[in-house]
Formats: structure tokens, sequence, C-alpha cells
């Protein structure tokens, strides 16, 4: 799939959703990356890019907000990346709704008819793991608590307020010891980079949410921060161009 695909337009849905399902339903695969799936494509996953609301607090202004989850250390202590809940197509997943609901509650116990799956966006190619990764949009239509259910991938789950992913202040760009550089994230302890970054800045130029910052801004990324191949069954590696 090199396109969007709109799922549903529920008639309750935030107004700040707009233009960002609009958008998301008709983008293209080029939009996020450069890269295209070899023939015969890649091993199926998915993603799951839940965007709920949080109310006015001490800490927090409120408004929309971002599920992401921190992966735990590797044996080989390398720090676990910031993802977006989700993983490999298993083969009783119907569609790739069914794969990132199901690893969204399997890794932080997501209850599944609390969201609402909104748009596919494009599949996107990941030749480091060699996924085929279609991140799916949704609704977190009733927020509840979360947390690590699978302690040895999860380590911590966060709930990034978008008014702090567009604050100029919190937005770097990365070099990755292969050269590669991209766009990433400094909000609450996370560092988010990679595969996840690059999807979260291109939906926040969609939906109009992104604020001016300075791309100049580049540092470089710890050779032990940079991942190792995904182990059979893991999350797609969080590196593409």
């Amino acid at each position: 799939m090199s396109h969007g695909v709109l799922l549903n337009r529920p008639a309750d849905l935030p107004s700040w959703f707009e233009p960002l399902l609009t958008r998301a339903a008709t983008c293209r695969a080029e939009d996020f990356s450069v890269l295209r799936p070899p023939t015969g494509g890649g091993r199926s996953s998915a993603v799951l890019v839940l965007l709920g609301e949080s109310p006015p607090s001490a800490e927090t202004p409120g408004g929309p907000d971002l599920l992401i989850l921190q992966r735990a250390a590797t044996m080989r202590n390398h720090a676990g990346q910031p993802a977006f809940p989700g993983g490999a197509t298993d083969p009783e997943d119907a569609d790739a709704v069914a794969t990132a609901l199901r690893e969204a509650d399997e890794e932080v116990g997501l209850d599944p008819p609390s969201a609402e799956a909104l748009a596919l966006l494009p599949e996107l190619w990941i030749p480091v793991s060699r996924f085929s990764v279609t991140p799916v949009l949704a609704w977190w239509r009733h927020p509840h608590p979360v947390r690590p259910r699978q302690h040895q991938e999860v380590a911590h789950v966060a709930r990034l307020p978008i008014s702090e992913l567009v604050d100029p202040a919190n937005r770097i760009r990365v070099r990755h010891p292969s050269g590669w550089t991209g766009p990433a994230f400094q909000v609450r302890g996370m560092f988010v980079w990679g595969f996840t970054a690059g999807v979260i800045s291109v939906l926040l130029d969609m939906a109009g949410w992104a604020l001016p910052w300075e791309p100049g801004r580049i540092v470089d990324l710890p050779v032990a921060a940079a991942p190792v191949p995904a182990a059979r069954g893991g999350a797609p590696d969080e590196v593409v161009p």
C-alpha cells in the first residue's frame, strides 16, 4: 500500500483531528521515506499511532497527546528506544489494525475497544530488519491507565503532549554513526529518533501543529544507542532515511 486509507470518521471526533485525518487518508509513502520495499515486500508488521486527549493539570495544559513506549535495555546494554506500540503480524491477525491493537494490548495493556482506528498510513520499508510497517492512526476514545506488561521488552510508557513535541526547544536532528541524519525529539526524558520520530514529524506537519524550529541543531547519536537487528518476532528497528 503506497498511500493512506481512511477507515472511519466518527461524528464525535475531536475538532483537533482535522486536517490531520483528511491529509493522512490521502498521503503517500514518499511523504515519509524515500525507501521502497523490494519486489516481494518484507515481513508484515504494524504500529499504533494513538492520539488521545488529556485534561488540563498542574503539569500540562492538556490537549492532544501521543502514546509512546520506551523499550527495555537489551542484553548488550543498549538503551531502549522510544517507539510506537507494535510489532510483527501474527497469522491470526485479520489485518494491520488487529496487529497494532493486539501488540499494544500485549505490550502496555491497552484495552482494544478503547481505541478507534481511523486511517492506515502507507506501508513503510525498514531495510535493517526487512519489516514492511503499516502505521495505524487511531483515536483513544476512552483513555485509561497503561503500563509495561512485557518488562523484558518495555521499560516505560508515556503520553507525550503534542504541545511539547512541537516546542522548538524539544526538536533537534540526530546523526547516526552510519551517517544517516533525521529528526528527533527530547521530551520528558525520552530521546525519540529514527522511524518513530520521522513519522511523528510528518504527522505534526500534516496536522498543522508544527512550529518553526531550527533544523540546523544536530546531535551525534552515541554508538551505544544505535539499534541492533530486530530479534525474530520483535518490533521494527528504528532507522529509516
